[in-house]
């Protein structure tokens, strides 16, 4: 069960409960809408998002940072530094995006006996291959669970995989059209199962 931050219904609320293996994001802003266990914490290791985490004594206390055996820092080191030059021209106001705080990660990991695991950017570059099929409009990087969907699915090819709160929106620089499209081939393909949001859907999702 792959666990968004977009909107939860009662269905996939009931289904997290049920999950035997249950991954969320970042500051797990769903987990009140879906109690259940937590197998992973899926992070933005680089950038703001992954300097907020790592200073937080609220994010290190949180009951599914706290239940959660690993953590994956979900932007390899070595793509991000093949980044940072590109995106000093293209998005000058992105001047921190790159910014490496996987170390931090690895180091709380090892206070706290968790796993920590960096996905490889093998999946990176393979996600930004499969959403060319889209035609995209430009944009920086995929979001966080679109990289963890792809991990999941080459970590795991046997798995049943649900995912539960993905609106597909958020941040303006990641291609949440094309990934959409992108999964909704993976569930016609059933490869993956949507299940389905209440009727208003959170911008929230994407990291």
């Amino acid at each position: 069960m792959i666990v968004g931050n977009g909107e939860i219904g009662a269905k996939a609320a009931a289904a997290v409960a049920d999950a035997s293996f249950v991954i969320r994001f970042n500051e797990c802003r769903s987990y009140e809408a879906s109690a259940g266990r937590t197998d992973v914490v899926a992070v933005c290791n680089t950038g703001r998002p992954g300097k907020a985490m790592v200073a937080s004594q609220a994010w290190r206390e949180h009951p599914a940072v706290r239940e959660a055996a690993a953590i994956w820092s979900v932007r390899d080191p070595r793509k991000f530094a093949e980044l940072k030059t590109p995106l000093a021209v293209s998005h000058p106001e992105l001047d921190d995006f790159c910014d490496d705080y996987t170390s931090q990660f690895n180091a709380f990991c090892a206070d706290t006996g968790k796993t920590h695991v960096v996905v490889d950017k093998a999946i990176h570059e393979a996600v930004d291959a499969a959403l060319g099929a889209y035609h995209p409009a430009p944009y920086v990087v995929p979001s966080s669970g679109m990289i963890v969907i792809a991990e999941v699915m080459n970590r795991f090819p046997e798995a049943a995989i649900d995912l539960a709160g993905f609106g597909h929106a958020g941040w303006e620089w990641h291609p949440f059209a094309a990934e959409r499209q992108l999964v909704d081939l993976y569930v016609a393909e059933g490869r993956v199962t949507r299940l389905p949001a209440n009727a208003s859907v959170s911008s929230s999702q994407g990291a």
